[in-house]
């Protein structure tokens, strides 16, 4: 035996062991995060601001949404729980282009349709822009502006 059939020996059998996919095969793709670290600390301190400035409870969702996507976005928004009836649900589907908003029995007295109209417009040309943080962002604070604060 050579040199060279032992090598060819020894590769036919590492290729014959079961590896994991992806591993050995070349350099591991680079795991795709919707949002950055400093775009995450933005939305949670508006989340947040506009949850403790009003009293409503903001959520934001974004993902893919099942057809219809309003009956998805209201099931959503219902499983808040307890807190649904005073919560607000932004569902955003960026793949779809689609961007619904969601407000309970008691979140829907402070939060005309206008208001939600507006909130609506502005976070779409953000959207359309490519700042889907900066339309979130935007968005929680013009319908916290609207909802006043809490009682």
């Amino acid at each position: 035996m050579t040199a060279g059939d032992t090598q060819v020996t020894a590769v036919a059998t590492a290729a014959e062991e079961p590896r994991p996919w992806g591993v050995g095969y070349g350099p591991k793709p680079p795991v795709r995060r919707p949002f950055t670290p400093r775009q995450l600390w933005r939305l949670d301190e508006a989340l947040s601001r506009s949850t403790w400035e009003t009293g409503i409870t903001f959520s934001v969702y974004v993902g893919a949404l099942e057809e219809p996507t309003h009956d998805h976005a209201e099931r959503l928004h219902a499983e808040l729980g307890e807190a649904a009836p005073q919560a607000v649900l932004i569902a955003v589907s960026p793949g779809q282009r689609v961007l619904d908003i969601v407000t309970g029995e008691a979140s829907a007295r402070r939060l005309p349709d206008r208001a939600l109209a507006l909130a609506a417009l502005s976070m779409r040309a953000s959207f359309s822009a490519g700042d889907l943080t900066g339309g979130l962002v935007n968005g929680l604070r013009m319908l916290a502006d609207q909802a006043g604060r809490a009682d």
